[in-house]
């Protein structure tokens, strides 16, 4: 007898970070749904046998096609991030942002596929914005399915994960049960910091900007970077960014762990707000990797993260390789969910879905 791993769809995927912490758990992925072709890439080259869908999920038509694909496949869990801009604490909140219903489609495909379980994840300003109305229409929605729902903030750091973010996440599982969330694997003393995290990633600068595909020329230095480096020899995605020597000399003037208040009068004023000229501390976990590339820096190095760098701090292993532009490349990144916090959600799940047992 063998174990049949419990199966996923991933939708709202981006590249996959979420459902690729599944897969590490013993999930069998079978489905990646998204708008963006390119994120669509990155997240087949990195999940097994999955098959991808690029469909609009405002569109009712979307379950459908999503149907065609899975068959008569049993889907045991649906895991999802709806676009988040809605609540989003940066962008411009607007309460009837038609993207804050997004999560509906989430509840279609649960009336669908009724799987065992769901996860949804989100910023955490969904739980307390609008007093409360979307957090609230999510667990009415999917109680209605007959799911009993929990949430709750996570703090990334928490387990494991070197880098500052909170997440919102919401598990709902068929029946009476209600999901009791991880505990946290890691202290405040115990945090992965920034050092530990990228410290034997070997410097770009502008004569060696390096190539896509590249090797490593030193031995991992830490835990982390051992776990990061188990499943490939080859390095990717570590790329450097050729900067101006105006913007050198700028980052330069920035100590490890400031940012734009810390630079003299006069200096870097064209980018002056609360993430600006924001520089890692190798002691600390870094910032919230965001979209962008363009307002964090090295520790150490006077020059934005590579990709491979942040993808790291996000607890993408190495092998895990990233296609498109570098612009997109650092997009899907920053819009993924960090695949070790999925990991220890899916672990925990586990043994609160009923799986079959292969003869």
């Amino acid at each position: 007898m063998g174990n049949i791993k419990p199966t996923v769809i991933d939708m709202f995927s981006g590249c996959g970070g979420l459902s690729r912490g599944f897969m590490d758990a013993g999930y069998e992925v079978l489905l990646g749904v998204d708008n963006e072709a390119i994120a669509l890439k990155t997240f087949k080259e990195n999940h097994g046998h999955a098959e991808i869908l690029q469909a609009d999920l405002f569109d009712p038509a979307t379950i459908h096609q999503m149907q065609n694909i899975i068959g008569d496949r049993k889907v045991d869990l649906i895991v999802g991030g709806p676009p988040c801009q809605g609540f989003s604490l940066t962008g411009t909140r607007d309460e009837g942002d038609k993207r804050n219903t997004l999560f509906k489609s989430m509840v279609e495909a649960a009336k669908v596929f009724e799987p065992q379980a769901f996860v949804l994840e989100n910023v955490p300003g969904l739980a307390t914005l609008y007093k409360g109305k979307t957090r609230d229409d999510i667990i009415k929605s999917f109680s209605e399915l007959g799911y009993k729902v929990n949430f709750n903030v996570l703090f990334a750091p928490d387990y494991g994960v070197p880098q500052i973010r909170k997440r919102i996440f919401f598990v709902g599982i068929k029946g009476d049960t209600e999901f009791s969330f991880p505990e946290q694997t890691h202290s405040p003393h115990e945090y992965v910091t920034c050092g530990e995290a990228i410290s034997d990633l070997h410097d770009r600068d502008d004569d060696k900007l390096g190539e896509e595909i590249d090797n490593y020329v030193s031995e991992p230095l830490t835990d982390y970077q051992k776990y990061m480096r188990s499943k490939t020899t080859m390095l990717y995605n570590h790329v450097g960014t050729r900067h101006t020597e105006e913007v050198k000399k700028v980052i330069s003037m920035v100590p490890e762990g400031g940012n734009h208040k810390d630079l003299p009068p006069g200096v870097g004023e064209s980018r002056k707000f609360n993430e600006a000229w924001t520089r890692y501390h190798s002691e600390k976990p870094s910032k919230t990797i965001d979209t962008g590339h363009r307002n964090h820096f090295h520790y150490k190095f006077n020059r934005v993260p590579t990709v491979r760098e942040n993808a790291r701090l996000q607890t993408f292993t190495d092998d895990f390789v990233f296609y498109g532009t570098k612009t997109q490349q650092y997009r899907q990144v920053g819009n993924a969910v960090p695949p070790l916090l999925g990991f220890h959600i899916a672990k925990k799940l586990k043994s609160y879905l009923k799986i079959e047992q292969e003869v």
